[in-house]
């Protein structure tokens, strides 16, 4: 994981880290390309460059990530309106499980977070 200043999405995975966010804040076109022909291989989609934006998770406004707006992770958090999935009475639901299951880091995110208790968004 990042540093304290890190941008820690709902479901625990850091932004920061993310190349669809880093594309987004750096603007060049050629990491969207690269990114969106990367991800269209492994996710066996059709995913363009334009595809490749995303201001952050836990924005509220500002664009997404076409997934983001699916996401029942992130539907879920929004709507018990909470900083990330470590703040949630019902950590850790069965989609964060699963979820951890590929993605462990993000749960090390979490429950780092977990451990430092109530106290402003990281």
């Amino acid at each position: 994981m990042g540093n304290d200043t890190s941008q820690i999405a709902y479901c625990g995975l850091n932004c920061d880290e993310c190349p669809a966010y880093m594309a987004t804040l750096s603007g060049y076109k050629y990491s969207k390309e690269k990114i969106a022909q990367e991800w269209s291989k492994i996710y066996d989609a059709d995913i363009s460059p334009e595809d490749i934006n995303c201001s952050g998770c836990n924005s509220k406004k500002g664009i997404h990530f076409s997934h983001c707006y699916e996401c029942s992770i992130r539907l879920c958090a929004i709507e018990r309106s909470i900083d990330t999935c470590a703040d949630c009475e019902e950590f850790a639901c069965v989609d964060l499980k699963d979820f951890f299951e590929l993605v462990p880091e993000a749960k090390q995110n979490l429950e780092k977070l977990r451990n430092k208790g109530p106290g402003p968004n990281i």
